[in-house]
């Protein structure tokens, strides 16, 4: 094995797929990209790292909501683009061609282009680790929609799209919650 430079290991366990959130200040919305998140266990309960250099975050800290939107490959350079400019001077809904869809439980709205929505509430922010905590309070997919492979950020400007899924359902069966 080679020796990789330690301010390159999370390379090796970026998390994904890379999503969208929009926040609501109060009188614009906003979309950040945001490719660290984590599922927290088999609840609705989700958690990302941003903090005060994002535009969104103010809003995020004051109103307590945002939506996760869930984008697919063949919207790859709009995420990108999303992420390299700011809401600060940048209505994003605008310059990407987005459509905005008020959801059911909170003022952010959901995109229309996006595979899923996870409308959420912040439960928790971990200022020390710059770590949101998010319990979903609804959830839509688009099923008719075809392109459905998310993208994963590398952390170095490089992504890795969804491949071929690998069904062990009932292999995993006792250890799966009821449901799902």
């Amino acid at each position: 094995m080679r020796k990789l430079k330690l301010s390159k290991a999370f390379t090796l366990m970026e998390p994904g797929p890379v999503v969208l959130v929009t926040t609501q200040d109060g009188q614009k919305n906003n979309i950040m990209t945001i490719s660290w998140t984590m599922v927290m266990d088999f609840t609705p309960v989700f958690a990302m790292t941003t903090g005060e250099w994002n535009h969104s975050f103010a809003a995020l800290q004051k109103n307590r909501e945002c939506v996760i939107a869930i984008p697919t490959v063949d919207m790859l350079d709009t995420v990108v683009g999303i992420g390299t400019c700011s809401g600060a001077d940048t209505d994003k809904f605008a310059k990407f061609k987005l459509t905005p869809v008020q959801g059911k439980a909170v003022k952010p709205p959901l995109i229309k282009e996006c595979l899923a929505n996870i409308e959420c509430k912040v439960i928790d922010i971990v200022t020390k680790h710059n770590i949101v905590v998010l319990e979903a309070v609804a959830a839509y997919v688009d099923t008719s929609r075809k392109e459905k492979r998310t993208v994963h950020a590398v952390g170095d400007g490089t992504f890795i799209v969804d491949g071929h899924k690998i069904n062990r359902r009932k292999m995993m069966a006792s250890k799966l919650p009821f449901g799902v």
